[in-house]
């Protein structure tokens, strides 16, 4: 029964979750995004942004405010990387909505070197019928301050 209930609190059948519109706006109000990294047509939050077929983690992002709501699965270490090395390297500014999982390595190794929002409450995505089984952070990347 416990091997049960943890897989349903951390699996999906789907990695590709819509931000909430209000939720992203807030932040988009703060920050202005001029690319979202890792999204499709469906659930673009920017006008501008690289699908699974434009390899985000192979392209620069170079200069961008980039919004990043990862596939949550297992590589989403991947993207952590990618999101810091954008904005220690880059130039980049990337603000990332990702599970609030302070057990792992990658929270470690990666998300304490940025800025760290953790969400009260559970996000609701849009189109899912209930909220997420799991509490959400927002780690946001910044360059170096003597890189501008």
């Amino acid at each position: 029964m416990r091997w049960k209930i943890r897989k349903v609190m951390f699996s999906s059948l789907r990695n590709d979750h819509r931000t909430p519109r209000a939720f992203f706006n807030q932040l988009n109000s703060e920050f202005r995004f001029t690319l979202d990294v890792c999204a499709d047509s469906s659930n673009a939050r920017v006008e501008r942004f690289l699908s699974l077929s434009d390899d985000g983690l192979r392209r620069s992002w170079t200069n961008q405010t980039c919004w990043m709501n990862p596939p949550y699965g297992r590589e989403i270490v991947k993207w952590i990387r990618k999101a810091w090395h954008e904005s220690t390297v880059n130039n980049a500014t990337v603000v990332c909505l990702v599970p609030a999982r302070t057990d792992t390595k990658w929270f470690w190794d990666y998300c304490v070197r940025g800025e760290i929002r953790f969400i009260q409450g559970r996000l609701k995505f849009e189109g899912e019928s209930s909220s997420a089984p799991f509490p959400s952070m927002v780690v946001i990347f910044r360059p170096p301050a003597d890189s501008t």
